[in-house]
């Protein structure tokens, strides 16, 4: 597959060492499958980024909320504005298919908190929030709300909020009309298994769950409903090989730009999961389970070839980038390791 047009890649690092500025800006090399660094732009510990839909704003976490850039027409970042959260520091960012909202998760508070955002890309202000409330199961890790992901369902009607300390997936009600949070339902999760992230088919007809403690991702079906999304499971997959390390955690969950193929990352085993992806049934096949070449692979930003990842690796500093050989189930090294400081996420932007 051609990727045709100029493409950028902003990558979050914590910078409380001193050590990076925020989020580094690199230039994409398609073709080869590697990123070539441009600059560096000031933001306080930037532990997630994302794009507006349109490609014309970058959301960033960061000490003071969220943080809003222009991504001016050669790929540079403008500062737009910032907006606090009243919260203790997000974890995750999205946005709704028409920029209209910026949701961010709390993993420290267990908190949800839906942004508006303004005509110009900005960041507005807080339109409603809520707190989760109860115990978890795991007495020294999951003993209370941790919020992972927030995301708004495709047919607009409900938020659904990750909640990996209750091992549920609590399900809102939300609207244009009454921008409030009225839980309707819950996705009630094995106890322990720490749900982290989901994404949605561009279609809306599937879910992809991902449990960082439990190492699988659930497959459901969605369909609208008028009081309550109908959510029904017909796949549970292992994120990790045959062999793996007992202390692993998955990460990161994507699809390939083309949703043929899903990615998930795994900490402690070091490695990525390619896996085939059944358009019509929404099922997942596992192709391959392989070694980054670097430790804690927090992220995986796929290229818009379809043929090439970037594993963005925070404990051993580094962004390595591979090609997918999807045929004879392999990840080919790229080109060689780059140093980046404590990374945390990454998102590739199409600019021009």
């Amino acid at each position: 597959m051609a990727a045709k047009g100029k493409y950028m890649a902003y990558v979050g690092s914590y910078s409380y060492n001193g050590k990076s500025k925020g989020i580094t800006v690199y230039d994409v090399d398609v073709e080869n499958g590697v990123f070539k660094e441009r600059c560096e732009v000031d933001v306080d510990n930037s532990s997630y980024v994302i794009a507006s839909n349109d490609n014309k704003t970058l959301y960033s976490i960061a000490d003071e909320g969220v943080v809003a850039f222009r991504i001016l027409e050669n790929g540079s970042l403008s500062r737009l504005n910032s907006a606090k959260i009243k919260g203790m520091r997000g974890c995750h960012l999205s946005t709704d298919s028409k920029d209209r909202y910026v949701f961010v998760s709390g993993f420290h508070d267990g908190k949800a908190t839906v942004l508006r955002l303004r005509r110009d890309g900005g960041v507005g202000e807080i339109v409603t929030s809520v707190f989760h409330k109860g115990l978890g199961s795991v007495a020294d890790r999951n003993f209370r709300p941790h919020v992972t992901c927030c995301r708004r369902t495709p047919d607009e009607k409900y938020l659904m909020v990750c909640d990996s300390g209750l091992d549920q997936v609590k399900i809102y009600r939300f609207g244009e009309t009454d921008e409030h949070l009225f839980q309707v339902d819950a996705i009630r999760c094995d106890l322990e298994s720490a749900p982290r992230n989901f994404r949605f088919s561009s279609d809306g007809k599937f879910i992809y769950l991902m449990y960082e403690q439990k190492n699988v991702i659930d497959v459901y079906t969605y369909e609208s409903g008028d009081r309550v999304p109908v959510i029904e499971k017909i796949q549970t997959i292992s994120t990790t090989g045959k062999k793996c390390n007992q202390l692993t955690a998955a990460c990161s969950l994507r699809f390939s730009p083309d949703e043929k193929h899903m990615f998930c990352s795994n900490a402690g085993d070091e490695t990525v999961a390619v896996y085939k992806r059944d358009e019509e049934t929404g099922m997942l096949e596992q192709i391959c389970c392989l070694p980054i070449s670097g430790e804690y692979p927090k992220d995986i930003a796929v290229f818009p070839d379809d043929r090439h990842l970037a594993c963005i690796n925070h404990e051993s500093n580094t962004l390595t980038f591979f090609k997918v050989d999807y045929e004879n189930g392999l990840l080919v090294m790229s080109a060689n390791e780059i140093r980046c400081n404590e990374p945390n996420c990454c998102v590739i932007v199409k600019v021009g």
